[in-house]
Protein backbone atom coordinates (compact mmCIF):
# COMPACT_ATOMS: atom_id res chain seq x y z
CA UNK A 1 0.00 0.00 0.00
CA UNK A 2 1.48 3.39 -0.15
CA UNK A 3 2.87 5.43 2.21
CA UNK A 4 0.07 8.17 1.22
CA UNK A 5 -3.20 5.78 1.07
CA UNK A 6 -1.63 4.23 4.38
CA UNK A 7 -1.45 7.28 6.50
CA UNK A 8 -4.76 8.90 5.57
CA UNK A 9 -6.67 10.15 8.28
CA UNK A 10 -10.17 8.69 7.88
CA UNK A 11 -12.47 10.13 5.34
CA UNK A 12 -15.07 11.85 7.73
CA UNK A 13 -12.55 14.06 9.30
CA UNK A 14 -10.76 15.24 5.73
CA UNK A 15 -12.69 14.23 2.94
CA UNK A 16 -16.15 15.06 3.30
CA UNK A 17 -17.06 18.43 4.17
CA UNK A 18 -20.79 17.83 5.35
CA UNK A 19 -19.53 16.14 8.05
CA UNK A 20 -17.14 18.48 9.23
CA UNK A 21 -19.49 21.14 9.35
CA UNK A 22 -22.34 18.83 10.72
CA UNK A 23 -19.20 18.64 13.72
CA UNK A 24 -19.38 22.24 13.80
CA UNK A 25 -23.13 22.70 14.13
CA UNK A 26 -23.21 20.02 16.25
CA UNK A 27 -20.41 21.85 18.87
CA UNK A 28 -22.25 24.92 18.13
CA UNK A 29 -25.13 23.61 19.49
CA UNK A 30 -23.71 21.95 22.31
CA UNK A 31 -22.30 25.33 23.69
CA UNK A 32 -25.62 27.59 23.21
CA UNK A 33 -27.28 24.49 25.16
CA UNK A 34 -24.63 25.23 27.78
CA UNK A 35 -25.03 28.71 27.84
CA UNK A 36 -29.05 29.02 27.83
CA UNK A 37 -29.52 25.81 30.35
CA UNK A 38 -26.98 26.98 32.48
CA UNK A 39 -29.68 28.08 35.27
CA UNK A 40 -30.93 24.25 35.41
CA UNK A 41 -27.37 22.80 34.24
CA UNK A 42 -24.82 24.67 37.03
CA UNK A 43 -27.47 23.48 39.84
CA UNK A 44 -27.02 19.56 38.59
CA UNK A 45 -23.26 19.76 37.69
CA UNK A 46 -22.63 21.36 41.17
CA UNK A 47 -25.07 18.32 42.48
CA UNK A 48 -22.77 15.99 40.65
CA UNK A 49 -19.45 17.12 42.16
CA UNK A 50 -21.17 17.32 45.68
CA UNK A 51 -22.53 14.09 45.28
CA UNK A 52 -18.83 12.36 44.39
CA UNK A 53 -17.59 14.45 47.56
CA UNK A 54 -20.64 12.99 50.22
CA UNK A 55 -20.38 9.78 48.42
CA UNK A 56 -17.77 8.08 50.77
CA UNK A 57 -19.75 9.99 53.38
CA UNK A 58 -23.19 8.63 53.10
CA UNK A 59 -21.63 5.19 52.64
CA UNK A 60 -19.28 5.60 55.88
CA UNK A 61 -23.10 6.69 57.83
CA UNK A 62 -24.65 3.87 56.07
CA UNK A 63 -22.52 1.41 57.51
CA UNK A 64 -22.95 2.59 60.79
CA UNK A 65 -26.25 1.41 60.44
CA UNK A 66 -28.46 4.80 59.42
CA UNK A 67 -30.67 4.21 56.59
CA UNK A 68 -29.86 4.83 52.77
CA UNK A 69 -32.39 7.42 52.74
CA UNK A 70 -31.18 8.88 55.93
CA UNK A 71 -27.70 8.75 55.25
CA UNK A 72 -27.60 10.42 52.16
CA UNK A 73 -30.12 13.33 53.57
CA UNK A 74 -27.87 13.42 56.90
CA UNK A 75 -24.72 13.96 54.87
CA UNK A 76 -26.22 16.62 52.33
CA UNK A 77 -27.95 18.50 55.18
CA UNK A 78 -24.62 18.74 56.95
CA UNK A 79 -22.85 19.99 54.28
CA UNK A 80 -25.59 22.68 53.49
CA UNK A 81 -25.10 23.82 57.04
CA UNK A 82 -21.57 23.72 56.99
CA UNK A 83 -22.05 25.94 53.29
CA UNK A 84 -24.66 28.29 54.99
CA UNK A 85 -22.69 29.13 57.81
CA UNK A 86 -19.34 30.17 56.21
CA UNK A 87 -21.89 32.15 53.61
CA UNK A 88 -23.19 33.63 57.04
CA UNK A 89 -19.92 34.69 58.27
CA UNK A 90 -18.75 35.69 54.45
CA UNK A 91 -21.41 38.10 54.32
CA UNK A 92 -21.25 39.66 58.14
CA UNK A 93 -17.50 40.26 56.70
CA UNK A 94 -18.14 41.51 53.98
CA UNK A 95 -20.64 43.80 54.89
CA UNK A 96 -17.85 45.83 57.25
CA UNK A 97 -15.49 45.44 55.00
CA UNK A 98 -17.82 47.66 52.38
CA UNK A 99 -18.53 50.37 55.12
CA UNK A 100 -14.62 50.85 55.52
CA UNK A 101 -14.04 50.98 51.63
CA UNK A 102 -13.90 54.71 51.37
CA UNK A 103 -11.75 55.13 54.02
CA UNK A 104 -9.10 51.87 52.41
CA UNK A 105 -9.88 53.80 49.50
CA UNK A 106 -8.43 57.08 50.39
CA UNK A 107 -5.17 55.52 51.81
CA UNK A 108 -4.31 53.52 49.22
CA UNK A 109 -5.11 56.63 46.98
CA UNK A 110 -2.41 58.74 49.21
CA UNK A 111 -0.09 56.09 49.31
CA UNK A 112 0.26 55.39 45.48
CA UNK A 113 -0.18 59.81 45.03
CA UNK A 114 3.60 59.47 47.36
CA UNK A 115 5.04 57.85 44.54
CA UNK A 116 7.12 59.10 41.97
CA UNK A 117 7.11 58.31 38.24
CA UNK A 118 3.32 56.63 37.60
CA UNK A 119 2.52 59.13 35.51
CA UNK A 120 -1.14 58.31 33.50
CA UNK A 121 -1.42 55.29 35.43
CA UNK A 122 -1.00 57.42 38.88
CA UNK A 123 -3.65 59.49 37.33
CA UNK A 124 -6.19 56.93 36.14
CA UNK A 125 -6.35 54.85 38.69
CA UNK A 126 -7.13 57.67 41.10
CA UNK A 127 -9.82 58.83 38.88
CA UNK A 128 -10.89 55.85 38.78
CA UNK A 129 -10.62 55.49 42.49
CA UNK A 130 -11.85 58.87 43.36
CA UNK A 131 -15.22 58.31 40.79
CA UNK A 132 -18.63 58.11 41.52
CA UNK A 133 -22.17 59.52 40.65
CA UNK A 134 -22.81 63.57 41.16
CA UNK A 135 -25.13 63.85 44.37
CA UNK A 136 -28.73 65.44 43.94
CA UNK A 137 -29.58 68.92 43.93
CA UNK A 138 -30.42 69.66 47.54
CA UNK A 139 -33.84 71.15 47.44
CA UNK A 140 -34.72 69.84 44.22
CA UNK A 141 -39.14 69.36 44.33
CA UNK A 142 -39.40 66.03 42.86
CA UNK A 143 -43.39 65.24 42.69
CA UNK A 144 -44.72 61.36 42.88
CA UNK A 145 -47.79 59.86 42.24
CA UNK A 146 -49.15 57.43 44.06
CA UNK A 147 -49.09 55.00 41.45
CA UNK A 148 -45.04 55.43 40.58
CA UNK A 149 -44.49 55.04 44.51
CA UNK A 150 -45.78 51.63 43.69
CA UNK A 151 -43.92 50.74 40.87
CA UNK A 152 -40.79 52.32 42.54
CA UNK A 153 -41.76 50.35 45.44
CA UNK A 154 -41.60 47.33 43.53
CA UNK A 155 -38.67 48.02 41.86
CA UNK A 156 -36.92 47.93 45.00
CA UNK A 157 -38.64 44.76 46.51
CA UNK A 158 -36.96 43.00 43.14
CA UNK A 159 -33.74 44.57 43.37
CA UNK A 160 -33.47 43.64 47.11
CA UNK A 161 -34.97 40.33 46.53
CA UNK A 162 -34.28 39.36 43.32
CA UNK A 163 -30.23 38.71 44.04
CA UNK A 164 -31.22 37.02 46.97
CA UNK A 165 -34.05 34.53 46.11
CA UNK A 166 -31.39 33.50 42.89
CA UNK A 167 -28.76 32.49 44.91
CA UNK A 168 -31.59 30.67 47.49
CA UNK A 169 -33.26 29.02 44.39
CA UNK A 170 -30.09 27.70 43.00
CA UNK A 171 -28.89 26.19 46.53
CA UNK A 172 -32.74 24.25 46.80
CA UNK A 173 -32.00 22.94 42.98
CA UNK A 174 -28.61 22.15 44.27
CA UNK A 175 -30.19 20.65 47.41
CA UNK A 176 -32.83 18.42 45.38
CA UNK A 177 -30.32 17.29 42.94
CA UNK A 178 -27.48 16.06 45.48
CA UNK A 179 -30.29 13.88 47.32
CA UNK A 180 -31.41 12.33 44.13
CA UNK A 181 -28.02 11.87 42.71
CA UNK A 182 -26.47 9.81 46.09
CA UNK A 183 -30.37 7.84 45.84
CA UNK A 184 -30.23 6.51 42.85
CA UNK A 185 -26.09 6.92 42.08
CA UNK A 186 -26.57 2.70 40.98
CA UNK A 187 -29.42 2.98 39.21
CA UNK A 188 -27.73 6.18 36.95
CA UNK A 189 -24.24 3.95 37.22
CA UNK A 190 -26.27 1.76 35.30
CA UNK A 191 -27.56 4.08 32.81
CA UNK A 192 -24.33 5.22 32.05
CA UNK A 193 -22.80 2.25 31.69
CA UNK A 194 -25.35 0.96 28.95
CA UNK A 195 -24.55 4.30 26.99
CA UNK A 196 -20.68 3.34 27.40
CA UNK A 197 -20.47 0.33 26.52
CA UNK A 198 -22.99 -2.71 27.73
CA UNK A 199 -21.67 -5.49 25.55
CA UNK A 200 -18.08 -5.92 27.39
CA UNK A 201 -20.40 -5.19 30.70
CA UNK A 202 -18.13 -6.60 33.62
CA UNK A 203 -14.94 -3.85 32.13
CA UNK A 204 -17.36 -1.03 32.03
CA UNK A 205 -19.08 -1.88 34.99
CA UNK A 206 -15.21 -1.90 37.00
CA UNK A 207 -14.19 0.92 35.04
CA UNK A 208 -17.29 3.04 36.04
CA UNK A 209 -16.79 2.01 40.11
CA UNK A 210 -12.83 2.69 39.64
CA UNK A 211 -13.47 5.91 37.73
CA UNK A 212 -16.58 7.19 40.31
CA UNK A 213 -14.39 5.82 43.26
CA UNK A 214 -11.24 7.89 41.93
CA UNK A 215 -12.97 10.83 41.92
CA UNK A 216 -14.77 10.42 45.06
CA UNK A 217 -11.37 10.45 46.85
CA UNK A 218 -9.86 12.95 44.80
CA UNK A 219 -12.50 15.62 44.92
CA UNK A 220 -13.08 14.77 48.88
CA UNK A 221 -9.12 15.31 49.41
CA UNK A 222 -8.93 18.54 47.69
CA UNK A 223 -12.24 20.07 49.79
CA UNK A 224 -10.44 18.68 52.60
CA UNK A 225 -7.19 19.93 51.59
CA UNK A 226 -8.43 23.44 50.58
CA UNK A 227 -10.37 23.76 53.78
CA UNK A 228 -7.59 23.51 56.19
CA UNK A 229 -5.71 26.02 53.64
CA UNK A 230 -8.49 28.12 54.11
CA UNK A 231 -8.72 28.05 57.67
CA UNK A 232 -4.26 28.19 58.04
CA UNK A 233 -5.16 31.77 55.85
CA UNK A 234 -7.56 32.95 57.78
CA UNK A 235 -5.31 32.24 61.27
CA UNK A 236 -2.28 34.08 59.80
CA UNK A 237 -4.39 36.41 58.28
CA UNK A 238 -6.13 37.41 61.78
CA UNK A 239 -2.39 37.39 64.05
CA UNK A 240 -0.98 39.95 61.73
CA UNK A 241 -4.25 41.91 62.08
CA UNK A 242 -5.37 42.21 58.87
CA UNK A 243 -9.59 43.02 58.31
CA UNK A 244 -12.06 40.48 57.27
CA UNK A 245 -9.19 37.55 57.82
CA UNK A 246 -12.18 34.57 57.50
CA UNK A 247 -13.07 36.74 53.86
CA UNK A 248 -9.73 36.04 52.08
CA UNK A 249 -9.20 32.51 53.78
CA UNK A 250 -12.47 31.36 51.95
CA UNK A 251 -11.37 32.97 49.09
CA UNK A 252 -7.74 31.56 48.97
CA UNK A 253 -9.50 28.23 49.63
CA UNK A 254 -12.04 28.35 46.95
CA UNK A 255 -9.30 29.47 44.49
CA UNK A 256 -7.39 26.79 45.36
CA UNK A 257 -9.73 25.22 42.94
CA UNK A 258 -7.91 26.91 39.92
CA UNK A 259 -5.16 26.13 39.29
CA UNK A 260 -2.20 28.69 37.52
CA UNK A 261 -5.09 31.76 37.68
CA UNK A 262 -6.36 30.95 41.33
CA UNK A 263 -3.58 32.53 43.37
CA UNK A 264 -3.39 35.53 41.61
CA UNK A 265 -7.00 36.19 42.19
CA UNK A 266 -7.22 35.23 45.19
CA UNK A 267 -3.92 36.97 46.84
CA UNK A 268 -4.47 40.70 44.80
CA UNK A 269 -7.19 41.86 47.32
CA UNK A 270 -5.69 41.23 51.03
CA UNK A 271 -2.47 42.48 49.27
CA UNK A 272 -3.94 46.08 48.35
CA UNK A 273 -6.47 45.70 51.60
CA UNK A 274 -2.83 45.25 53.87
CA UNK A 275 -1.31 48.64 51.90
CA UNK A 276 -3.93 50.73 52.10
CA UNK A 277 -4.52 49.54 56.50
CA UNK A 278 -0.44 49.61 56.94
CA UNK A 279 1.35 53.43 56.27
CA UNK A 280 4.22 51.36 55.19
CA UNK A 281 4.94 48.34 53.19
CA UNK A 282 5.31 45.45 55.53
CA UNK A 283 2.17 44.21 56.26
CA UNK A 284 1.68 43.77 52.21
CA UNK A 285 5.35 42.15 51.67
CA UNK A 286 4.48 39.65 54.74
CA UNK A 287 0.46 39.21 53.42
CA UNK A 288 2.28 38.21 50.44
CA UNK A 289 4.66 36.29 51.93
CA UNK A 290 2.19 33.97 53.82
CA UNK A 291 0.14 33.50 50.57
CA UNK A 292 3.53 32.51 48.86
CA UNK A 293 4.85 29.96 51.82
CA UNK A 294 1.63 28.24 51.87
CA UNK A 295 0.81 27.96 48.40
CA UNK A 296 4.61 26.39 48.26
CA UNK A 297 3.59 23.81 51.30
CA UNK A 298 0.66 22.84 49.54
CA UNK A 299 2.10 23.11 46.09
CA UNK A 300 5.24 20.91 46.68
CA UNK A 301 4.12 18.78 50.17
CA UNK A 302 0.66 18.57 50.53
CA UNK A 303 -1.00 18.10 47.44
CA UNK A 304 1.96 15.48 46.21
CA UNK A 305 1.47 13.83 49.56
CA UNK A 306 -2.08 13.07 49.47
CA UNK A 307 -3.26 12.63 45.45
CA UNK A 308 0.14 12.86 43.81
CA UNK A 309 2.17 15.59 42.14
CA UNK A 310 -0.52 15.66 39.32
CA UNK A 311 -4.37 16.50 38.87
CA UNK A 312 -4.16 14.36 35.48
CA UNK A 313 -5.03 17.44 33.42
CA UNK A 314 -2.03 19.23 31.19
CA UNK A 315 -1.49 22.95 32.03
CA UNK A 316 -2.62 24.19 29.10
CA UNK A 317 -6.30 22.09 28.96
CA UNK A 318 -6.33 23.75 32.63
CA UNK A 319 -5.96 27.42 31.53
CA UNK A 320 -9.22 26.40 28.63
CA UNK A 321 -10.89 24.36 30.32
CA UNK A 322 -11.27 27.83 33.35
CA UNK A 323 -12.15 29.92 30.26
CA UNK A 324 -14.75 28.22 28.33
CA UNK A 325 -16.38 27.30 31.88
CA UNK A 326 -15.90 31.16 33.11
CA UNK A 327 -17.07 32.47 29.56
CA UNK A 328 -20.47 29.95 29.95
CA UNK A 329 -21.36 30.15 33.94
CA UNK A 330 -19.44 33.06 34.58
CA UNK A 331 -17.65 32.40 38.62
CA UNK A 332 -19.45 29.07 39.47
CA UNK A 333 -18.13 27.87 36.17
CA UNK A 334 -14.49 29.27 37.26
CA UNK A 335 -14.76 27.23 40.11
CA UNK A 336 -16.41 24.14 38.59
CA UNK A 337 -14.27 24.38 36.01
CA UNK A 338 -11.02 21.72 37.25
CA UNK A 339 -13.23 18.78 39.21
CA UNK A 340 -15.11 18.85 36.08
CA UNK A 341 -12.54 18.70 33.49
CA UNK A 342 -10.68 16.17 35.89
CA UNK A 343 -14.14 14.20 35.31
CA UNK A 344 -14.00 14.05 31.73
CA UNK A 345 -10.04 12.68 31.85
CA UNK A 346 -10.84 10.21 34.22
CA UNK A 347 -14.40 8.82 32.41
CA UNK A 348 -11.90 9.44 28.91
CA UNK A 349 -9.08 7.07 30.98
CA UNK A 350 -11.53 4.27 32.10
CA UNK A 351 -14.02 4.09 29.34
CA UNK A 352 -12.44 3.75 25.66
CA UNK A 353 -15.60 5.57 24.36
CA UNK A 354 -14.56 8.66 26.26
CA UNK A 355 -10.99 8.57 25.13
CA UNK A 356 -10.79 11.50 23.61
CA UNK A 357 -11.09 13.32 26.76
CA UNK A 358 -8.18 12.05 28.09
CA UNK A 359 -6.23 12.66 24.34
CA UNK A 360 -7.25 15.93 24.49
CA UNK A 361 -7.40 17.19 28.33
CA UNK A 362 -5.04 14.93 30.35
CA UNK A 363 -1.51 15.16 31.30
CA UNK A 364 -0.38 12.14 29.76
CA UNK A 365 2.17 12.62 26.28
CA UNK A 366 -0.13 11.89 23.28
CA UNK A 367 2.62 9.55 21.95
CA UNK A 368 3.69 6.16 23.17
CA UNK A 369 7.47 6.27 23.86
CA UNK A 370 8.45 4.13 21.30
CA UNK A 371 6.15 6.06 18.63
CA UNK A 372 7.90 9.80 20.09
CA UNK A 373 11.48 8.02 19.86
CA UNK A 374 10.09 7.41 15.83
CA UNK A 375 8.84 10.31 15.55
CA UNK A 376 11.92 12.73 16.16
CA UNK A 377 14.07 10.31 14.21
CA UNK A 378 11.69 11.25 11.56
CA UNK A 379 12.01 14.69 12.13
CA UNK A 380 15.72 14.48 12.18
CA UNK A 381 15.65 16.16 16.00
CA UNK A 382 18.50 13.97 17.61
CA UNK A 383 18.79 16.60 20.67
CA UNK A 384 15.34 15.34 21.32
CA UNK A 385 15.94 11.68 21.27
CA UNK A 386 19.08 12.54 23.53
CA UNK A 387 17.11 14.34 25.90
CA UNK A 388 13.96 12.05 25.86
CA UNK A 389 16.59 8.61 26.56
CA UNK A 390 18.26 10.88 29.04
CA UNK A 391 14.91 11.73 30.88
CA UNK A 392 14.35 7.58 31.03
CA UNK A 393 17.14 6.40 32.21
CA UNK A 394 16.87 9.55 35.13
CA UNK A 395 14.01 7.63 36.46
CA UNK A 396 14.18 5.51 39.37
CA UNK A 397 14.06 2.06 38.30
CA UNK A 398 15.26 2.44 34.55
CA UNK A 399 18.36 0.77 33.38
CA UNK A 400 20.03 1.19 29.75
CA UNK A 401 18.33 -2.34 28.98
CA UNK A 402 15.23 -1.24 29.75
CA UNK A 403 15.41 1.99 27.69
CA UNK A 404 16.51 -0.22 24.71
CA UNK A 405 13.38 -3.09 24.85
CA UNK A 406 11.24 -0.65 26.09
CA UNK A 407 11.60 2.44 23.76
CA UNK A 408 14.22 2.22 21.05
CA UNK A 409 14.05 -1.33 19.68
CA UNK A 410 10.13 -0.91 19.56
CA UNK A 411 10.72 2.46 17.61
CA UNK A 412 13.34 0.91 15.23
CA UNK A 413 10.82 -1.81 14.19
CA UNK A 414 8.20 0.88 13.65
CA UNK A 415 11.03 2.31 11.15
CA UNK A 416 11.81 -0.80 9.46
CA UNK A 417 7.87 -1.73 9.28
CA UNK A 418 7.22 1.06 7.23
CA UNK A 419 10.34 0.44 5.29
CA UNK A 420 9.26 -2.98 4.30
CA UNK A 421 6.02 -1.35 3.38
CA UNK A 422 7.38 0.63 1.08
CA UNK A 423 6.51 3.75 3.42
CA UNK A 424 10.16 5.29 3.72
CA UNK A 425 11.96 7.55 0.63
CA UNK A 426 15.98 6.27 0.76
CA UNK A 427 16.36 10.09 2.25
CA UNK A 428 14.25 9.45 5.00
CA UNK A 429 15.94 6.58 6.27
CA UNK A 430 19.33 7.93 6.14
CA UNK A 431 17.90 10.64 8.19
CA UNK A 432 16.26 8.47 10.56
CA UNK A 433 19.79 6.35 10.93
CA UNK A 434 22.10 9.16 11.22
CA UNK A 435 20.01 10.79 14.07
CA UNK A 436 19.82 7.66 15.96
CA UNK A 437 23.60 7.00 15.39
CA UNK A 438 24.16 9.95 17.40
CA UNK A 439 21.90 9.12 20.30
CA UNK A 440 23.60 5.58 20.37
CA UNK A 441 27.05 7.57 20.43
CA UNK A 442 26.16 9.97 23.06
CA UNK A 443 24.57 6.79 25.22
CA UNK A 444 28.05 5.14 24.59
CA UNK A 445 29.24 7.52 27.09
CA UNK A 446 27.96 5.92 29.80
CA UNK A 447 30.91 3.52 29.81
CA UNK A 448 30.74 -0.33 31.63
CA UNK A 449 29.09 -1.11 34.44
CA UNK A 450 27.90 -3.82 36.00
CA UNK A 451 29.03 -7.28 36.65
CA UNK A 452 32.72 -6.88 36.33
CA UNK A 453 34.03 -10.24 37.83
CA UNK A 454 33.61 -12.02 34.47
CA UNK A 455 36.40 -13.41 33.36
CA UNK A 456 38.60 -11.44 31.70
CA UNK A 457 38.69 -13.02 28.21
CA UNK A 458 34.79 -12.00 28.09
CA UNK A 459 35.73 -8.27 28.93
CA UNK A 460 38.36 -7.83 25.77
CA UNK A 461 36.73 -5.95 23.25
CA UNK A 462 35.80 -8.23 20.59
CA UNK A 463 34.78 -11.42 22.99
CA UNK A 464 31.71 -10.59 21.46
CA UNK A 465 30.18 -9.62 18.52
CA UNK A 466 26.71 -8.41 17.54
CA UNK A 467 26.69 -8.84 13.62
CA UNK A 468 23.84 -7.31 12.35
CA UNK A 469 21.38 -8.78 9.66
CA UNK A 470 20.40 -7.21 6.14
CA UNK A 471 17.46 -4.59 7.47
CA UNK A 472 18.11 -1.75 6.90
CA UNK A 473 18.06 -0.99 10.51
CA UNK A 474 19.37 -3.65 12.08
CA UNK A 475 22.93 -2.37 12.07
CA UNK A 476 21.21 -0.20 14.88
CA UNK A 477 19.78 -2.48 16.61
CA UNK A 478 22.92 -4.24 16.55
CA UNK A 479 24.99 -1.11 17.81
CA UNK A 480 22.40 -1.10 20.77
CA UNK A 481 22.40 -4.88 21.90
CA UNK A 482 26.57 -4.01 21.71
CA UNK A 483 25.90 -0.98 24.12
CA UNK A 484 23.66 -3.12 26.51
CA UNK A 485 25.99 -5.62 26.43
CA UNK A 486 29.07 -3.64 27.36
CA UNK A 487 27.37 -2.00 30.11
CA UNK A 488 26.93 -5.49 31.07
CA UNK A 489 30.40 -6.08 31.49
CA UNK A 490 30.91 -8.06 28.65
CA UNK A 491 33.56 -6.60 25.89
CA UNK A 492 30.95 -6.03 23.15
CA UNK A 493 31.69 -5.01 19.58
CA UNK A 494 29.00 -4.38 16.68
CA UNK A 495 29.62 -5.56 13.46
CA UNK A 496 27.66 -4.99 10.09
CA UNK A 497 26.67 -8.40 7.49
CA UNK A 498 29.67 -7.70 5.40
CA UNK A 499 31.88 -8.48 8.45
CA UNK A 500 30.79 -12.27 7.64
CA UNK A 501 32.41 -11.55 3.86
CA UNK A 502 35.65 -13.59 2.65
CA UNK A 503 37.17 -9.80 1.71
CA UNK A 504 36.84 -8.79 5.85
CA UNK A 505 37.65 -12.15 8.09
CA UNK A 506 40.90 -10.60 8.72
CA UNK A 507 38.90 -8.20 11.15
CA UNK A 508 37.82 -11.05 13.15
CA UNK A 509 40.11 -13.40 15.20
CA UNK A 510 38.62 -16.45 16.18
CA UNK A 511 40.48 -17.20 19.05
CA UNK A 512 39.27 -13.96 20.73
CA UNK A 513 35.66 -13.88 19.98
CA UNK A 514 33.65 -15.87 22.67
CA UNK A 515 29.89 -15.44 22.00
CA UNK A 516 28.54 -13.78 18.46
CA UNK A 517 24.66 -12.41 18.65
CA UNK A 518 22.93 -12.26 15.38
CA UNK A 519 21.02 -9.16 15.73
CA UNK A 520 18.39 -9.12 13.53
CA UNK A 521 14.48 -7.28 13.31
CA UNK A 522 11.85 -9.39 11.80
CA UNK A 523 10.76 -7.18 9.13
CA UNK A 524 13.21 -7.24 6.39
CA UNK A 525 14.93 -10.55 7.06
CA UNK A 526 13.85 -14.14 6.18
CA UNK A 527 14.76 -17.53 7.99
CA UNK A 528 16.47 -18.48 4.88
CA UNK A 529 18.87 -15.60 4.81
CA UNK A 530 19.13 -16.11 8.82
CA UNK A 531 20.16 -19.60 7.93
CA UNK A 532 22.85 -18.20 5.78
CA UNK A 533 23.91 -15.68 8.00
CA UNK A 534 24.41 -18.96 10.70
CA UNK A 535 26.24 -21.06 8.40
CA UNK A 536 28.79 -18.69 7.50
CA UNK A 537 29.25 -17.78 11.35
CA UNK A 538 29.08 -21.18 12.27
CA UNK A 539 32.34 -21.44 9.54
CA UNK A 540 34.51 -18.26 10.00
CA UNK A 541 33.82 -19.05 14.21
CA UNK A 542 33.71 -22.48 15.12
CA UNK A 543 34.28 -22.11 18.84
CA UNK A 544 31.86 -18.84 19.51
CA UNK A 545 29.05 -19.73 20.77
CA UNK A 546 25.66 -18.28 18.58
CA UNK A 547 22.42 -16.64 19.52
CA UNK A 548 19.56 -15.48 17.74
CA UNK A 549 18.31 -11.78 18.46
CA UNK A 550 15.17 -11.34 16.97
CA UNK A 551 14.72 -8.13 18.35
CA UNK A 552 11.32 -7.46 19.88
CA UNK A 553 9.53 -10.37 18.09
CA UNK A 554 5.96 -11.01 19.44
CA UNK A 555 4.76 -14.72 20.64
CA UNK A 556 2.87 -15.85 17.77
CA UNK A 557 6.11 -14.74 15.20
CA UNK A 558 6.09 -17.35 12.36
CA UNK A 559 9.92 -16.53 12.74
CA UNK A 560 10.51 -17.31 15.87
CA UNK A 561 8.45 -20.98 15.37
CA UNK A 562 10.77 -22.05 12.61
CA UNK A 563 13.82 -21.03 14.24
CA UNK A 564 12.87 -23.04 17.61
CA UNK A 565 12.30 -25.52 15.09
CA UNK A 566 15.01 -26.13 14.11
CA UNK A 567 17.55 -24.92 16.15
CA UNK A 568 20.30 -23.73 14.41
CA UNK A 569 21.74 -21.60 17.10
CA UNK A 570 22.74 -22.33 21.08
CA UNK A 571 19.63 -19.80 21.84
CA UNK A 572 17.06 -17.43 20.90
CA UNK A 573 16.41 -13.91 22.57
CA UNK A 574 13.54 -11.43 22.01
CA UNK A 575 15.14 -8.48 24.44
CA UNK A 576 18.44 -7.00 25.23
CA UNK A 577 17.33 -7.97 29.05
CA UNK A 578 17.46 -11.46 27.94
CA UNK A 579 20.65 -11.47 25.79
CA UNK A 580 22.41 -9.83 28.62
CA UNK A 581 21.07 -12.60 31.40
CA UNK A 582 22.06 -15.07 28.59
CA UNK A 583 25.67 -13.30 28.35
CA UNK A 584 26.91 -13.48 31.69
CA UNK A 585 25.60 -16.68 32.60
CA UNK A 586 27.85 -18.29 29.41
CA UNK A 587 30.67 -16.44 30.70
CA UNK A 588 30.17 -17.35 34.26
CA UNK A 589 30.36 -21.14 33.15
Amino acid sequence: MAPTERRLPPAPATGNPVAGAAMLVSAAIIVAALYFGRDVLVPLVLAVILAFVLAPVAKSLQRLGLGKGLSVLAAVLAAFLVLGAIGTALGAQAADLAAEIPRYAAALRAKLGALQGLGDLLRRAQDLLGGGAPAATAGEAVVVTNSRSDAALLGVLGNVLGPLLRPLATAGLVIIFSILVLLYREDLRDRAIRLAGARDLHRTMTAMNDAAGRLSRLFLAQVALNACYAVAISGVLAAIGLPSPLLWGILAGLMRFVPFIGTPIAVTPPVLLAAAVDPGWSTAIVVLGVFLLCGLVMGQVLEPLLFGRRTGLSPLSVVLAASFWAFLWGPIGLLISTPLTVGLVVLGRHVPRFEFFDVMLGDRPPLQPEESFYQRALEGDADGLVAQAREFLAEDGNSLTAYGDGVALQGLVLAQTDWSREALEPERMDVIRNQVGTLLDDLSDLGAAGNTTLPAPWQAEGAVLCIAGRGPFDPLAARLAALVLHRAGLGARAETSAALENANLARLDPALVRLCILSVLEEGNSVAGLRYFLRRIARQLPEAKVIVGLWDAPPDSAMLAALREEGPADAIVTSLGEAAALGEAMAAR
